[in-house]
This record gives structure tokens, C-alpha cells and sequence, in this order.
């Protein structure tokens, strides 16, 4: 009996090895999937346990974020909590108004001042605020020794953790009527100042309280994206010609250019939402005229004076316009070739 002596190829021989015969001598051919994507059945089977983990997270984000949605049904009602004490049969119970609360909230004067302290307070935040942790990031990551640098990132990160009370009243040491710099003019013959007190200069008393709090927690981001770029690009820089400021305008920030575009568009999203507890504590100092904001509108309306449907309309106008800002900010992040906060 001969048989061939011509070796066959490993291929060959797994595929003529593994292959199953069918009864009969046939040879029975393997059906594979032609998209190559699992069915929803055997996807929720494979990450059964991966879904189980994240029902409690998914809980706790339905109640607390989106069943309170439902309340915004106030802003059509004239709202009375004291028809019942349950609140959802106060709801069901309160005179419907239609958009009247909407009405008196535009022809309202203080809604608007409201609106323009708002946006001022954004702006300003946006361009003094908004930079100040990027620069940071990049002085703290052009430092070279190990200690240095978790010394100053230790220090920048410490006052995040004070709260708005203790900032306040830091403030109130050094730039009140009773303060540090009020003492050191009049000492030397000048008159004292108050700029806790001063109307004209709260939002920028306001900023500068929010640089000195969070711009330090604000470079953790920063800091994140810069130690993901390779040192061969700077290497290769350098190598080039291109000098520090040259290595920082074409490595540093093309790597941060992403990263920025999505916390811009979450900036803007967020904002007419300025501080509410930062400027609540200061508002009877300086008075509602230059401090009134959104936020305190609505609380103030809402929980001082017990109009909570007038309250909630205006909450609900300020969560539409914020919408519309992210969307808007997002489109920009696209036409710059960004990602946004989603995809295309």
C-alpha cells in the first residue's frame, strides 16, 4: 500500500484536520455570521453581569435626574403646596394657568436684569477664567523636578476644597471695609475701601473669587492630556530648531485642542448657572441689582416668596436656553474638526 509522500502545508492540514464530516463521508462546511455582529439576545447574554453592575448607577440617575423632570409641570399651574401634603396630589389639585407664568416672567423687569448679570458674569468667567487653568497646566508641566511640581499642584488644589463660606470670608479679610488692604491705605494716609460692599466691581470680585477656588482643580484635565503626548514629538521638535514657545504653539496645544473643545462646550452648556451659594451669601452685601442672577431669581421667587409655578417657569426657560447654548457650542466644536460633546 503507498501513499503520498508530499508534504502538505500547516494550513492545510489544521483545515482538513479540524474540519467535521458529515454522516455519509460528506465534508460539512462551517456557516459563519456574514455581518460578523452578535445578536442583541447574545450581546445583553455576554454582558449580563457588566448591565447588572450599572442598574444601581442607572437608578439613582432616573430618580434623582429625571423623574424630577416631571415637575416642571408647575410652570403651567398656579402652584399651591398646601392643598395637600403630598406633593404629587398638590400637583394634580393646583389651578392650570397656561403660560401666564411665561408671560409675567418676559414682561418682568428684574427676570431680565436677572438675565444680564447672567451673561456678563459668563463672560467674564469665560475669558478670565476659562484660560487661567490651561496656563497652568502648562507652567506646572514645563516644571522639571518631581517634588516642585507636586508642591505647586498640592498648592493650587487646596483652596477646591474650602467651601464657599470660608472663601468669603478670606475675601472679606483682605479686600473689606475692616480688611488688609483697607488698613495698609489708611496707615499710610489714603482713604479706605470697601470692595465687598462695591457694586461696580462684584463681578469681578466674583471671578476672582472662582479663579482662586477652582482654577487648581480645574488643571487635572490638563494636566491628564499633556502627559499622554510623546516626548519624542517634543524630541523631534527640538531637533528641528523650534524653541520652547515653538514647542508649546505645535505639540502642547494641538494635544489640548480637543480637550478644550469639549470643556468649552460644557462651559458654555453651563452657563447661566454662575454660582448660585457664592453669590446667595453675598447678595444683601452689594444688593440684588448688581447680583441677581438666574439662579437666585428662581430661589428667591421660588422658596422666599412661595410662587413656586412663577419660580418654576423661569427655571424652565433657563434649562431650554442652556440646551440650545450646547447645541450650538457643540455645532462650532464640529466645524473646527473637534469631537464635541458627541459625534456627527
Amino acid at each position: 500500500m503507498s501513499h503520498s509522500t508530499v508534504p502538505r502545508s500547516r494550513a492545510e492540514a489544521d483545515t482538513t484536520d479540524k474540519t467535521p464530516t458529515a454522516p455519509g463521508g460528506a465534508t460539512a462546511s462551517r456557516s459563519k455570521p456574514s455581518s460578523g455582529k452578535l445578536s442583541l439576545r447574545l450581546r445583553l447574554r455576554r454582558d449580563r453581569v457588566l448591565l447588572l453592575m450599572t442598574l444601581p448607577v442607572v437608578a439613582l440617575v432616573l430618580l434623582f435626574n429625571y423623574v424630577p423632570i416631571l415637575g416642571n409641570v408647575v410652570a403651567f399651574q398656579d402652584y399651591d403646596p398646601y392643598i395637600s401634603d403630598n406633593g404629587v396630589v398638590s400637583m394634580l389639585n393646583s389651578p392650570w394657568v397656561g403660560l401666564d407664568n411665561f408671560q409675567q416672567i418676559f414682561a418682568d423687569s428684574a427676570f431680565w436684569n436677572a438675565v444680564q448679570n447672567t451673561l456678563v458674569l459668563f463672560f467674564l468667567q469665560l475669558v478670565l477664567f476659562f484660560p487661567i487653568p490651561i496656563l497652568l497646566a502648562l507652567l506646572i508641566n514645563s516644571v522639571v523636578r518631581p517634588r516642585v511640581r507636586a508642591i505647586a499642584q498640592a498648592v493650587l488644589y487646596l483652596p477646591h476644597f474650602f467651601s464657599w463660606v470660608l472663601v468669603i470670608a478670606v475675601f472679606q479679610q483682605l479686600l473689606g471695609g475692616a480688611g488688609l488692604l483697607s488698613t495698609l491705605l489708611r496707615d499710610h494716609g489714603y482713604d479706605g475701601l470697601n470692595i465687598m460692599t462695591d457694586p461696580s466691581t462684584f463681578k469681578f470680585l466674583v471671578t476672582a473669587q472662582a479663579v482662586w477656588k477652582d482654577a487648581g482643580w480645574g488643571i487635572i484635565v490638563f494636566l491628564a492630556a499633556l502627559a499622554a503626548v510623546s516626548p519624542d514629538l517634543y524630541e523631534a521638535a527640538a531637533m528641528d530648531g523650534a524653541g520652547r514657545w515653538r514647542r508649546i504653539w505645535h505639540v502642547t496645544l494641538p494635544a489640548l485642542r480637543p480637550v478644550i473643545a469639549l470643556l468649552l462646550v460644557l462651559r458654555v452648556g453651563d452657563a447661566l448657572t454662575v454660582g448660585f451659594e457664592q453669590i446667595l451669601l453675598q447678595r444683601d452685601a452689594v444688593g440684588p441689582g448688581a447680583s441677581e442672577v438666574l439662579d437666585t431669581f428662581v430661589w428667591w421667587n421660588g422658596v422666599r416668596n412661595q410662587d413656586f409655578g412663577y419660580a418654576a417657569a423661569a427655571g424652565l426657560v433657563k434649562g431650554v436656553i442652556s440646551i440650545g447654548l450646547v447645541l450650538a457650542a457643540n455645532k462650532v466644536a464640529h466645524l473646527m474638526g473637534e469631537q464635541g460633546v458627541y459625534k456627527k
